[in-house]
């Protein structure tokens, strides 16, 4: 069941639904998450459930936002401690798309989601009692994210409230930063860069790999993630045109059917096959990651077998989008 979040009384309605231990489809910033109240065992347990998730993949939990430049207050509901790094952090970018690993036995993972929808919803729901709600993104696990409020429904069927907030403006999980180590260690790049975050705390953001500590289980961190239906490759432009060439002419020799593969690229290419479906990456990373989820779920939809997909240059503001294209690959 999709609400327009803009109905009357729809943002309650979500609110009592978390407050039910039921969950919720929940518009936010980054991609549309499946929401439930973070301190009920029982609607945790649904969300694990629902996604088929395995029971140690953690989930992160969304707060409701503080005053201006403040640190949220639910905060201190959750972690024991909020270095001040960590803190500084805080003031420079939430409500927004970064979670925070911080100390509360094994860690929580915390974040301020920026969408207003989510905001109010979240509010209404700490009026509840709701202190905190676990939201991953609302799909089947190791799947492509949602981005819109159909593709939530597609997933999940008529049985879930979901609520219709728009097209997520991020289109890509959250940074995930670890701060439990005494400095601030990347575990998942997204729509904030290490640049961004080494401005706002002062500090040398440490990559996992530089770090002999295990690192924490954090969300979209495995492997093999965010995958489609169809099997993704990663080429530069030259082996991509290449691929094309010769499996171009295989494509149209072949009887008529669907078309087999997409190319998802930033370089202009050439192709006389009718059967090859292709799309432009936009040159700006962050129109690509608004985007990326949706592509391929539409090249899902159209029934294709594979997805060639340009590489994403080696840049910091390239490097969300090139994690969750290297997971997909992994698939």
């Amino acid at each position: 069941m999709i609400v327009n979040a803009q109905d009357a009384g729809a943002i309650a309605r979500a609110a009592q639904v978390l407050a039910d231990s039921e969950l919720l489809g929940l518009p936010t910033e980054t991609v549309y998450g499946l929401a439930a109240d973070a301190a009920s065992d029982a609607a945790v347990a649904k969300i694990f459930a629902a996604k088929g998730r395995p029971s140690d993949h953690p989930l992160i939990v969304h707060v409701a936002p503080g005053g201006q430049g403040q640190v949220p207050p639910a905060v201190a509901h959750f972690a024991a401690e909020v270095p001040d790094w960590a803190a500084a952090l805080i003031r420079s970018f939430w409500p927004g798309p970064l979670t925070l690993i911080l100390p509360r036995r094994a860690g929580v993972g915390l974040r301020c989601p920026s969408h207003p929808v989510a905001q109010a919803v979240l509010a209404a729901a700490a009026g509840l009692g709701v202190q905190g709600v676990a939201a991953p993104s609302a799909n089947q696990f190791g799947r492509v994210s949602p981005t819109t409020a159909a593709h939530v429904a597609a997933e999940f069927g008529p049985g879930l409230f979901v609520l219709d907030g728009g097209a997520c403006d991020v289109g890509i999980e959250s940074t995930i930063v670890d701060c439990t180590r005494g400095v601030p260690v990347l575990l998942r790049p997204g729509g904030i860069s290490r640049t961004q975050i080494e401005k706002a705390c002062g500090m040398t953001v440490r990559s996992k790999d530089e770090l002999a500590v295990p690192d924490p289980k954090a969300s979209g961190t495995l492997e093999a993630h965010y995958a489609p239906k169809a099997a993704v490759r990663l080429m530069d432009a030259r082996a991509l045109q290449t691929a094309m060439d010769v499996l171009g002419a295989e494509i149209d020799a072949a009887p008529p059917g669907p078309p087999t593969v997409a190319v998802y690229s930033r370089t202009i290419l050439k192709s006389r096959s009718s059967r090859i479906l292709r799309r432009r990456m936009p040159d700006d990373p962050a129109a690509t990651a608004q985007q990326l989820f949706a592509v391929l779920r539409a090249f899902d939809d159209d029934g294709v077998r594979l997805i060639w997909v340009e590489t994403p240059p080696a840049t910091p503001e390239w490097e969300g989008v090139r994690d969750r294209l290297q997971r997909a690959a992994a698939a």
